[in-house]
């Protein structure tokens, strides 16, 4: 990671971050990233390989953006699979290479962006199929 602090402790105007192949040992725990939502504007990219989060529908070449407190994580298969794994061995990542730019400000696409054919228009679909797991206490 190559971070550029801010004059405010706790932020950065910008991180950024590769996620080459690699092994996942921590046991009896939730491997890919977990649903979330960050006070930072997370811009994410696939060079080659297969996005551990998002193994169908985000293709070596594409991108994604979340910025600040945009719920995103693991599609409903990801996480359905990640859930039913055998947590108690070590896995690896391998033949992949994601990356990450984290930032304070707000990222604006331009109307060139927004408006382009290749733009993955239902993105928000790939949640659809995730259940409630929490239920309110009572």
């Amino acid at each position: 990671m190559l971070t550029a602090p801010s004059d405010t402790p706790g932020t950065a105007n910008v991180d950024f971050a590769i996620f080459p192949p690699r092994w996942l040992v921590a046991q009896h725990t939730f491997r890919p990233p977990w649903f979330h939502r960050n006070v930072a504007s997370e811009f994410m990219g696939l060079v080659h390989g297969a996005y551990d989060a998002k193994a169908e529908g985000f293709v070596p070449g594409g991108c994604s953006l979340h910025n600040c407190m945009s719920g995103h994580g693991p599609d409903a298969a990801t996480f359905e699979k990640a859930s039913a794994a055998d947590l108690s061995r070590p896995d690896v990542v391998a033949d992949t290479m994601a990356f990450m730019f984290e930032t304070r400000a707000v990222i604006r696409p331009t109307a060139q962006a927004l408006d382009a054919a290749h733009r993955q228009r239902g993105y928000q679909a790939c949640w659809a199929g995730l259940r409630r797991r929490f239920t309110a206490p009572g």
